[in-house]
């Protein structure tokens, strides 16, 4: 009995993908798929831009339906939401305490029958909605919500503030906080280390590894996937597999088993070639019996046509600039640039010619700021940055909407063919085919 009780609440906070298909026109991205996600795992969702990683996680939200088949979630499912411009008029407390649905629901409704008129009927009902918060845990609600908002860099003074008065990254942060707030059974986080800095990234690292329901993330951040899957379901070859630990040990496994797959087609070709002549050759002689043994073990052999993988290798080649730079990239003299407060204070910098500098610190350090000043798109206030002897600079902003308006050329090729001078059409599509 108590094994099967186990069982039971193993089933019910378990994730359950049953006959999912979906395809987007001609394009199939899954089909038939039939996964489990087992409680105390965690899941990276993984595949290039375009598999389906964010179409199967908004199926599971049931924010999109699949073509075919159905998803089974436990009940308290945390997903991390995206849409900040509706929560703007919420306090940062409340926001995150809305990740619990039931509690909030018994919240707002025990506030509004007390504003009203009280009958035995309203008293009966204020009595449920009291043992609805308490079995929730929603005396404590405030308490837990700030403790989570805190171990994620959110400080106390922003916590009763509303959340369209806070900073944008703090505004996602919160919506993280929601949910994972209120216990839930499983989570669903689409890029969830986005606005994190480092230290909110490991806070995070080492909450998802103590928790102990389903978890299953989509991120391009490699070392994250790294520090906490346990597995990788990997979209590929039009279904989900699934491959044990992180990131990196995925596309180990994965590459080795197609490059396996292909050696040994290519084997079966070079056996069935060899048959093939021997068949050519004594076919109309008095060797029938191999002949006939010989056509059998060619229609054994014959491969199956190897689905294509969508296994990509980005390629990126910074050639040699025809004038080399001097040995001095960059001199930055006193620069100070302030917003509201200081950001920076009489900086003093000189960057060598093959240096690779990482710059890092909390959110609101400046990171930002800095890069941009080097790069000429913002102005110090005070101080100088000297670009070295034949130095070109190349700037990869943070947002797409400071290299990318809309006044440009609409199509892509046609957006990059005006980055540069006497470039040709071939050298376009070559550079975006390795990306």
């Amino acid at each position: 009995m108590r094994s099967e009780g186990c069982c039971a609440k193993l089933l019910l906070r378990m994730i359950t993908l049953q006959h999912i298909s979906k395809s987007h026109g001609s394009k199939v991205l899954f089909d038939d798929v039939t996964i489990s996600f087992q409680p105390g795992h965690r899941y990276a969702i993984t595949g290039p831009n375009g598999a389906g990683k964010s179409t199967l996680m908004r199926i599971m939200m049931g924010h999109e339906e699949a073509t075919t088949g159905q998803v089974k979630l436990p009940t308290k499912t945390g997903f991390l939401k995206q849409n900040i411009e509706d929560f703007r008029s919420f306090t940062v407390l409340e926001t995150v305490v809305m990740g619990n649905g039931r509690l909030w629901s018994a919240l707002l409704e025990r506030d509004r029958l007390y504003e009203g008129e009280m009958s035995d009927a309203v008293g009966m009902r204020l009595g449920e909605l009291e043992e609805i918060i308490a079995d929730e845990d929603g005396y404590s609600a405030e308490a837990n919500a700030e403790a989570l908002l805190t171990g994620i860099g959110i400080e106390p003074s922003y916590h009763q503030k509303k959340m369209g008065e806070i900073p944008t990254d703090l505004q996602f942060r919160a919506l993280l906080c929601q949910a994972i707030f209120g216990d839930p059974q499983a989570l669903l986080l689409d890029e969830p280390t986005n606005h994190l800095d480092l230290t909110s990234i490991s806070w995070l690292e080492n909450f998802l590894k103590n928790f102990k329901g389903t978890v299953i993330v989509i991120s391009h951040d490699r070392h994250f996937l790294n520090a906490i899957a346990t597995e990788c379901a990997d979209i590929d070859y039009e279904t989900i597999i699934l491959y044990p630990g992180g990131y990196d040990d995925m596309v180990l496994a994965k590459t080795q088993v197609r490059s396996r797959t292909e050696l040994e087609a290519k084997s079966r070709e070079k056996k069935i070639a060899q048959l093939k002549e021997f068949v050519a050759k004594f076919g109309a002689g008095t060797r029938a019996s191999q002949v006939k043994s010989r056509e059998r073990e060619i229609d054994r052999l014959q491969p199956q046509d190897l689905k294509q993988s969508n296994i990509q290798r980005p390629y990126i080649r910074f050639p040699l600039a025809e004038q080399q730079p001097g040995h001095l990239i960059f001199k930055v003299k006193n620069l100070k640039k302030s917003y509201d407060a200081p950001v920076i204070q009489n900086f003093k910098l000189e960057v060598e010619r093959g240096d690779k500098i990482g710059v890092i610190g909390n959110n609101g350090r400046g990171k930002t700021t800095l890069l941009r000043l080097l790069a000429g798109v913002l102005d110090p206030d005070e101080g100088e940055v000297i670009r070295g002897h034949n130095v070109r600079l190349s700037y990869f902003p943070q947002t797409h909407h400071e290299v990318v308006s809309r006044e440009d050329p609409a199509t892509t090729f046609e957006w990059l063919r005006a980055r540069k001078n006497g470039v040709n059409d071939q050298e376009i599509r070559s550079v975006l085919g390795k990306l």
